[in-house]
């Protein structure tokens, strides 16, 4: 994985057409807040914010593909779905300036460097960009959104309490967010697992996330797994974690307990309905792993969500 990865030159057409859309902001405290935007529309939308040199812009697309364009569009950096860009440039401004494709969700933090290191001073040794020697150079990281950091930005983009605890919520959420996304074991792992390096090996990991995601009612055995992306169940099981920063088994739970919150929510199904697309045969155990994820049941987060 290219963990610096240069901004790449792109002949970027003229966004004059694209219609203009807007950022919920949500202010965590000075020098720190969230936006955030979903598309749902058929065409593309543009948004733009001024942002200085200050600060670090942490940005995730759930959904879709967004493109970021600088220097009067010459330069563009992608963000596909499920996967993150961190933008850092201390020597000059960043403005916000993205195209953001049908059917697009972002989420984007923005924190000034003073208000960072506070938050690691005692962690600082272990984020590259923070220790001394790089700090006037521009750091431009991708990767990609783990099942757990999915869950919290879910749940940041869903939020449906009282507006005036928004900022709160979202405060103890970005904090677990910011958590996650530094996680200094996934880190550490992934800089002293060199196979991740074989761009053909990070396909076949993503490769068998699709195909559990293709087949959550009956997923296939690891070892059946590593036999169909043809990969050793080592390589396997390793890069599952250091990618996705949980196992085969733990993602495909994470995410059969997100699909089946979002169907609680459309109203579509009733609960007996909803356990049997996730690959549960029985409503009983659907409910107890549910209530083991989200500390509620299916019936009772339905009505919270009323």
């Amino acid at each position: 994985m290219n963990l610096n990865k240069e901004i790449s030159t792109s002949n970027v057409g003229s966004l004059k057409s694209v219609a203009k859309g807007t950022f919920l902001e949500t202010v965590i405290e000075s020098g720190f807040f969230v936006l955030t935007f979903q598309n749902d529309s058929q065409g593309s939308k543009l948004l733009e914010k001024v942002i200085d040199s200050s600060f670090i812009q942490f940005h995730f697309c759930l959904k879709g593909n967004a493109q970021f364009c600088f220097n009067n569009n010459s330069y563009t950096l992608d963000i596909p779905e499920e996967n993150t860009l961190l933008l850092y440039n201390p020597q000059r401004d960043l403005p916000i300036h993205m195209v953001a494709a049908p059917k697009t969700w972002v989420l984007s933090v923005l924190i000034s460097i003073k208000k960072f290191h506070g938050l690691f001073s005692h962690e600082a040794n272990y984020i590259s960009f923070l220790k001394d020697d790089n700090k006037l150079k521009k750091y431009y990281k991708d990767g990609y959104i783990s099942p757990s950091m999915a869950i919290v930005l879910n749940q940041i983009i869903n939020y449906n309490l009282n507006t005036n605890l928004r900022e709160l919520y979202c405060k103890a959420k970005v904090y677990e967010l910011l958590s996650l996304y530094f996680n200094r074991g996934e880190d550490v792992n992934v800089e002293q697992c060199p196979f991740l390096a074989d761009e053909s090996n990070v396909k076949k990991i993503k490769a068998a996330k699709d195909i559990v995601i293709q087949r959550i009612a009956e997923p296939p055995t690891l070892v059946e797994l590593s036999s169909e992306i043809d990969l050793s169940l080592k390589k396997l099981k390793e890069g599952f974690k250091q990618i996705y920063g949980t196992t085969v088994y733990g993602f495909l739970f994470d995410y059969k307990m997100e699909l089946a919150r979002k169907l609680l929510e459309s109203g579509a199904h009733n609960v007996n309905e909803v356990g049997l697309k996730v690959g549960y045969s029985t409503a009983s155990h659907f409910i107890a792993a549910f209530k083991k994820h989200y500390g509620t049941t299916p019936k009772k987060y339905i009505q919270s969500s009323n």
